[in-house]
């Protein structure tokens, strides 16, 4: 296969919940509400589609993380590395929620081994994230200061967040802003956590590059 004809490879990385604590782990166990009951109607959303939003000019990647109920950083940082041997340059990764906080500390603490062409960081939480329910990103944070890190490696990063996101609040894209400063920031006014049937803003943005 030669080079022109290749598809272009997308890495998406999904969000998850992660507690410092293990008892506010049991906690969150005790009293979220469960959703995958026999009768529950299945939840329409955009990362169900995205292979077939995206088009047969890609190949999409979606790992599914380890444990992702309470995720550790570690974890999910070796799942992560397994891929490589699948990657070449020029990849767009995209990170939504806790997927967008493991790709900002990631890459803030490692080389990447290929060229990246873009990255999204979706309703991503910052590295000083907290929670007053427990569900705090643990070990997912990082000094936001190394954020420097990442934009050495990658030229186009892409930080979108919607005003109503009511599980990671709007301000946690400001602490973004300010050790980002030449990353391209869409902000929505009606996405909440991108909960949405649909995200074609995103595949256009993609299919743009």
């Amino acid at each position: 296969m030669t080079g022109f004809n290749m598809k272009k490879q997308v890495v998406f990385i999904h969000g998850g919940d992660s507690f410092s604590k293990y008892e506010d782990f049991l906690q969150d166990l005790k009293t979220k509400q469960v959703r995958d009951l026999p009768d529950s109607e299945l939840t329409q959303i955009w990362t169900k589609t995205l292979r077939e939003d995206l088009g047969d000019e890609f190949e999409i990647f979606m790992p599914v993380m380890p444990n992702k109920q309470n995720a550790q950083y570690d974890e999910w940082k070796i799942w992560f590395e397994r891929y490589f041997e699948f990657l070449r340059d020029d990849v767009v990764l995209v990170g939504w929620s806790l997927g967008g906080m493991f790709l900002a500390k990631y890459l803030s603490e490692e080389k990447f081994p290929f060229k990246i062409k873009a990255v999204y960081l979706l309703a991503a939480p910052s590295g000083e994230f907290t929670d007053e329910t427990g569900n705090d990103c643990g070990s997912f944070h990082f000094p936001m200061e190394n954020l420097v890190n990442l934009t050495r490696q990658v030229d186009k990063v892409n930080v979108w967040h919607s005003i109503d996101d009511f599980v990671v609040n709007y301000k946690q894209v400001l602490l973004y802003k300010k050790y980002l400063e030449t990353a391209k920031f869409v902000i929505f006014e009606d996405k909440n956590h991108f909960l949405v049937p649909e995200l074609p803003e995103l595949h256009d943005s993609i299919k743009s590059l």
